[in-house]
Order: C-alpha cells, then sequence, then structure tokens
C-alpha cells in the first residue's frame, strides 16, 4: 500500500519544509522507493500564475503544463522525477473544484461544508498524486505555518487521510525553528512546544520533529524536545543551515533521517546509495575555476524570481569544476551610455524570463554589448525575444523593431501575439504551458549542445517570433536554430559562428538537475569560462 508522509512547520515561515521534504524524496529514491512529491498551498488563489514574482518568487512549470510552486523544482532536482497537475494545489483551486461541483448538482440535496466537502476534495487530490504515478511513497508539504488559519483544511484533511489508511501507512514530520538567543547564550525550545501543541489541538501528532538551527544544537535540547512533545528520542532530528541546499541529504542522513522514516512506516528498503550524491557534493566543495555571469532581469531584488535559472546555471559549474559568481543586475538601471561599466566585469549575459515592458530598453542595450563584443549570451523566453528584438535593430536595420507585448501600436512587431492570444484572453493558465516538441537544425550551436535533432522542453509564454520577419533576419545572418515539428514556430535563435549565442523560447532551466546539468547551460558556462580565462 501506498505510504503517506506529511511536512509541515511551525514558529516561522520559510524554515526549509521544502528542502526537507526535498531531501527525504532524494534518500527514500535512493533505498530503492519510487516517489511523488506535491505541495498544498494555503493562498486562494487558483495557481500562481498571475502572482507577481515579488510576492511568490518564481512560478515553476510541470511536463504537462500546470504552473506550480517554487518548491516543486526542488522536488524535481532533489528526486529526479517529473511532477503533474497532481503536484499542486491550492485553496482557490479547492473552493473552485466544490464550487462547480455543487452547481453542477454534485451534492444536491447536501449543504455544502468544510467537512466534509473540502476537506474530501483535499483528500481526493493527495490520493491521486499516488495513483498516477504508482509511487511508494507520496510526500506532501502543506504550505504556511500552524495556525495559519487558510491551511486549518489541510491540515484536518491530513488527519482524515490517516485516520483512512490506518498509522502504519502514514506519517507527520513538523519543521520547527530553535532559536538562539545571544542573551543568555543558550537554544529555546519553547517556541517548538508550542508549535507541537497546536498541531495536537487540530488532532496531529507528529512522528518526527526537524529542528532548524544555525548552529548545533546541544544533547539536552533533543532530550527536552522528545519528552514534552511525546515523540522518540531518535525522532528528534538537527537541521543546520548549510551553505549550500544540496548537503542537505547527506546531513539529514547522518541522524539516520531516512532510516527512522522506514522503521516508523514499515517500509523494509536496503541502506541509501548516496555515492553519487557525495561525490556530487564533494565536487561543489573543491571547484578550482570561477566565472562571473551577468543576469540582468528584472525581478533582481528578489532572487527566488530566478530560482530555476540560478540553479541551473550552479548546476553547470559543478559539472565543470567551476564557482559561477551571479551578478545580479537590475535592467531599469542600464542604458546606452553606462551598459559598458555595467557589464565590464562579466564572463556571460543571461536574460531570463519576465513580463511587461518595464526595464526592456535596459535588456536591449546588454544584449547588444554582448553581441558586440562577442561575450558569450543565453536568452531565455523573454531573453530570446529581447535578442530578435535588438537583432532586428540594429543588424536588419528594423529600427522600430518591438514586440507587440510592449508597443501594441508598434509598425514592425518582430514578436507578436501567438495564434489564439490575445489580450481579451483570461490571463490565468492561457499561455503556452509545459512541454512541447522541437527539431533542431544540424550543424548549430543548439545541436552541438543536444547532440541530437529532436527535444522537448517546458514553455511558459504568451508572445512568439513572428513568422512576417523570418526571411529579412535569416539574410541577416540570425539563424533559426529549432522549430517545431510542423516548421510554424520559432522556437530557437542564434548566430552560429559564436562560441555561444543562442536565445530559446523555452524554459530548459526546469529541467537542469544538480547531478545532470541542462546540455544548454553547460554549454553557455563552459564558453563563458574560456571567455574569461581568454579576456
Amino acid at each position: 500500500m501506498t505510504k503517506y508522509i506529511f511536512v509541515t512547520g511551525g514558529v516561522v515561515s520559510g524554515l526549509g519544509k521544502g528542502i526537507t521534504a526535498a531531501s527525504l524524496g532524494r534518500l527514500l529514491k535512493a533505498r530503492g522507493l519510487k516517489v511523488a512529491a506535491q505541495k498544498l498551498d494555503p493562498y486562494i488563489n487558483v495557481d500562481p500564475g498571475t502572482m507577481s514574482p515579488y510576492q511568490h518568487g518564481e512560478v515553476y512549470v510541470t511536463e504537462d503544463g500546470a504552473e506550480t510552486d517554487l518548491d516543486l523544482g526542488h522536488y524535481e532536482r532533489f528526486i529526479d522525477e517529473d511532477l503533474n497537475k497532481y503536484s499542486n494545489l491550492t485553496t482557490g483551486k479547492v473552493y473552485w473544484n466544490v464550487l462547480n461541483k455543487e452547481r453542477r448538482g454534485e451534492y444536491l440535496g447536501s449543504t455544502v461544508q468544510v467537512i466534509p466537502h473540502v476537506t474530501s476534495e483535499i483528500k481526493n487530490f493527495v490520493y491521486n498524486v499516488g495513483k498516477h504515478s504508482d509511487a511508494d511513497v507520496v510526500i506532501t508539504e502543506i504550505g504556511g505555518t500552524i495556525g495559519d488559519i487558510e491551511s486549518q483544511p489541510f491540515i484536518e484533511a491530513t488527519r482524515q487521510i490517516s485516520l483512512e489508511v490506518g498509522r502504519e501507512n502514514s506519517l507527520f514530520i513538523h519543521v520547527t525553528l530553535v532559536p538562539y538567543l545571544h542573551g543568555s547564550d543558550e537554544h529555546k525550545t519553547k517556541p517548538t512546544q508550542h508549535s507541537v501543541k497546536e498541531l495536537q489541538g487540530m488532532g496531529v501528532n507528529p512522528n518526527i520533529i526537524i529542528l532548524r538551527c544555525d548552529e548545533p544544537l546541544e544533547k539536552p535540547i533533543f532530550d527536552k524536545i522528545s519528552l514534552f512533545c511525546n515523540v522518540k528520542k531518535d525522532c528528534v532530528i538537527e537541521n543546520i543551515t548549510l551553505p549550500n541546499l544540496y548537503e542537505a541529504p547527506l546531513m539529514l542522513e547522518k541522524s539516520n533521517f531516512s532510516s527512522v522514516v522506514c522503521r516508523e512506516l514499515g517500509i523494509k528498503a536496503p541502506m541509501p546509495d548516496l555515492s553519487e550524491w557525495t561525490e556530487m557534493v564533494d565536487r561543489i566543495k573543491s571547484r578550482p575555476y570561477k566565472v562571473r555571469i551577468g543576469l540582468v532581469g528584472k525581478y533582481v531584488a528578489l532572487h527566488d524570481a530566478y530560482l530555476s535559472v540560478a540553479e541551473a546555471l550552479r548546476h553547470a559549474g559543478y559539472y565543470l569544476n567551476t564557482h559561477v559568481k551571479i551578478e545580479w543586475i537590475d535592467s531599469e538601471q542600464i542604458t546606452d551610455e553606462n551598459v559598458s561599466e555595467k557589464l565590464k566585469d562579466i564572463d556571460g549575459l543571461i536574460v531570463p524570463g519576465g513580463f511587461g515592458g518595464r526595464g526592456i530598453e535596459g535588456m536591449v542595450s546588454s544584449v547588444r554589448f554582448a553581441r558586440e563584443n562577442n561575450i558569450p549570451f543565453f536568452g531565455i523566453c523573454l531573453g530570446m525575444q529581447i535578442a530578435v528584438i535588438e537583432y532586428s535593430r540594429n543588424v536588419a536595420g528594423i529600427k522600430d523593431a518591438n514586440s507587440g507585448e510592449f508597443d501594441e501600436n508598434c509598425k514592425n512587431k518582430v514578436i507578436d501575439f501567438m495564434p489564439g492570444q490575445s489580450n481579451e484572453v483570461a490571463k490565468g493558465g492561457t499561455l503556452r504551458l509545459g512541454a512541447y516538441p522541437c527539431e533542431i537544425v544540424q550543424g548549430t550551436t543548439m545541436y552541438r549542445c543536444y547532440g541530437k535533432k529532436s527535444i522537448s522542453e517546458r514553455h511558459r509564454h504568451r508572445y512568439e517570433f513572428n513568422n512576417d520577419y523570418r526571411k529579412v533576419l535569416s539574410d541577416s545572418g540570425l539563424t533559426l536554430s529549432g522549430l517545431s515539428p510542423d516548421g510554424n514556430l520559432v522556437e530557437t535563435v542564434e548566430i552560429t559562428d559564436r562560441p555561444f549565442y543562442v536565445g530559446v523560447q523555452y524554459h530548459p532551466e526546469f529541467k537542469s538537475r544538480p547531478n545532470k546539468p541542462h546540455p544548454l547551460f553547460s554549454g553557455f558556462v563552459g564558453a563563458s569560462l574560456a571567455y574569461g580565462k581568454n579576456k
């Protein structure tokens, strides 16, 4: 029978529930188990697709096109399993489904209530992820902090699931903060005690407590929490803040985390084989080279807005024994006059995705500087569109070239709406989303990186390369190196005679893994490293 693990958080938010869940997934997979992961988010948005990156960070897109929480990126990177639409559920989606069922008459005669109707919707979602992935273990992270009003239906639903599947098939892990008071030079357990008491008051007794701390804890801390929170002594596990998040599974396993989980769930599985992961972490710690990558974007004040891009750059660095130093550069602060000063120290330029016209001209100036100075360039989604606009203006001679997104009255929209898209289309969940195939032209940088002709990558965009400008841009030297199988959509562009100058309409960062970097990021970081050495 499928085993269900629920990860909750207490005291404060941002303790690393997602990393804890992802680390456990990696450890259980290393024991030979099939693992699925999901996130339950208490906000009322149906999904994070329309939320500002400043509010929520990046939107992570699954293979089947679900717009999800960024924690799913951690799950995929650690567990190396493709997640799906059953992997992220919000309060908004729950009530959307319940109200639609009520309107269709599925509850005819009943008063629709939080219990049982809302909790049943949550339970069905949790059960579905196990059914559709055929998983041995389903790890479910519950967003927010215990005590939040909006997360109560999720806690109640997981309590009911535990009762339905049996205590031997369900497990609760509670992540809490153990603060250190410098005035008295001691760690304090009371916040954890209060958080566990709050959870117990909702009918849930945690089996394992993960203690987030910045410094090692003294043994009496573990004994005290075990006694006051009613858990076994070896079920109180330390989680120290680490310099690199990929060390987390190894650090937690030193406390026999996966062994304790397997024992509590009655799972018989071999010890985890972490040799590949350990080798990767050792390589991370001993990288002899350095490379500076300038990331020019409009959301750089919050690095989580570009989380997967940053991680994919680091993955390539691990593979190339290179420390990738990301220079976070606000595109609104760049002009034609200061671009050389702003970008003078970088070895490579990356322009990631985004929406809206703010900061666009600074991106155009940056891409022009990279192109004219042979600096390796990588444009992703919006970054590819910026590259097309810049090339059109400054090489192909289309001086007013722009995107319909930034200037709907522009005469030369080299980037415009995809078929079926318009300003009248509802904003939520209507972009081109999920995995689509692409055919690569041989003899290009794209082909050199991938080593094959047919690929599949994840998309999230509403605008595309305008086919009316294919000939003029091709004739002026821009290579259309990747097309949809029917040839109708331009998916990638490049300047082929450069070491690396590539723009892609899709989001390759979503498929990069710490032990399996994405080939485009490896190609870009490798070219940037060579450029830096030859400066």
